[in-house]
C-alpha cells in the first residue's frame, strides 16, 4: 500500500517538474525582445531560406545573388535611392568599374568575376528575364525581383 502511494506521489511530483518545465520552455520561445524586432536576417517559411536585410529609406525590393555553384543569397534591400544600381552599390552588395555602356558590375556580394581570367560575368535579371538595361541606368520598381547570376 504505501509503495503505491510513493509511486502516486513520485509520479505527480514528476508531471510538476515536467509540466514547469514545458513552460520556462514556452516562455524562452515567446520572448520578444528588441533585438528580435531588429533582426538583420529573416527566415522565409515556405522556402526555409534565409534573406539577409540590407539599408534603410522607403523603398524595399528583393535581390538575389546566384554564385557560380548555383548557391542563392536573397536579400531584401531598403534605400532612398532610384536605381537598383545606386542601391546595390550603397548597400555594398556590388562594385565595379565605369565603362563604355555603364556600371561594369566585376563583384557581386564579395565574389568577384574577371571574364579574361575565368570567362565568367555577372548577368542582371528582372523578375527571371535578362534585363534590358544595365544595372545602374534600372529603376527600382515596386513588386520587382533584381538578380545577379554567375554566367560563362
Amino acid at each position: 500500500m504505501k509503495k503505491t502511494q510513493f509511486t502516486k506521489l513520485l509520479s505527480s511530483a514528476f508531471c510538476i517538474v515536467l509540466i514547469a518545465a514545458m513552460a520556462l520552455f514556452t516562455v524562452g520561445c515567446n520572448d520578444n525582445t528588441a533585438n528580435d524586432l531588429v533582426s538583420s536576417a529573416v527566415t522565409n517559411a515556405d522556402s526555409q531560406t534565409e534573406v539577409k536585410v540590407l539599408g534603410s529609406g522607403a523603398t524595399q525590393f528583393e535581390f538575389t545573388v546566384v554564385d557560380a555553384s548555383g548557391r542563392e543569397t536573397k536579400f531584401q534591400v531598403s534605400t532612398d535611392k532610384t536605381t537598383v544600381g545606386d542601391a546595390l552599390l550603397d548597400t555594398g552588395l556590388i562594385a565595379g568599374e565605369d565603362g563604355a555602356y555603364g556600371l561594369y558590375v566585376k563583384t557581386v556580394n564579395g565574389i568577384t568575376l574577371d571574364f579574361e581570367k575565368d570567362g565568367m560575368y555577372w548577368a542582371f535579371y528582372v523578375n527571371g528575364e535578362y534585363a534590358m538595361s544595365g544595372v545602374d541606368e534600372t529603376e527600382i520598381k515596386s513588386g520587382e525581383a533584381y538578380t545577379f547570376k554567375a554566367e560563362k
